[in-house]
């Protein structure tokens, strides 16, 4: 059978003739899992702020509604809503260093597709150790050279 939506119509009869009335009933084929995109953050991210926004759309014309689970470092990260359209978004909030995020979509069939995306938090703060002017003094309209070394 093809993935959709199938009907079953049961009917019964005794060898006396008799016959119940018949029963219909509907279900679903489904196949495929559902599609997803994830639209932010983009993988691999370096970023300064630790409160982020994960976002995208998800559809699948069989088995919807699509759930959407959102983990980060291995945590659920609770309710996504997901609208009529297939958008999601869910703030999240980054530990400092690398994290991996995990999108999953899971269709009524239990199907499902997942997206796997690295940002990086870096709150460090770069520090300037040295800064030379060379030579020192230098005379008016010569060249010189300003050296700097910045650690972080």
């Amino acid at each position: 059978l093809s993935d959709g939506s199938h009907t079953v119509t049961v009917s019964v009869s005794d060898n006396d003739g008799n016959t119940a009335t018949a029963k219909t009933t509907t279900y679903t084929i489904d196949t495929v899992p559902p599609t997803l995109n994830v639209t932010a953050p983009a993988d691999n991210l370096v970023t300064a702020t630790a409160s982020l926004t994960v976002s995208g759309k998800t559809n699948d014309s069989t088995s919807s509604p699509v759930t959407i689970t959102i983990t980060l470092n291995g945590t659920n990260q609770g309710t996504v809503t997901v609208a009529t359209d297939g958008s999601f978004s869910k703030a999240v909030t980054l530990a400092d260093g690398s994290n991996t995020i995990v999108v999953t979509a899971t269709d009524a069939a239990g199907k499902t597709t997942s997206a796997t995306k690295t940002v990086t938090l870096d709150t460090s703060v770069p520090k300037i150790t040295t800064a030379t002017v060379s030579p020192n003094p230098v005379d008016a309209g010569a060249t010189m050279i300003i050296s700097v070394v910045i650690e972080g």
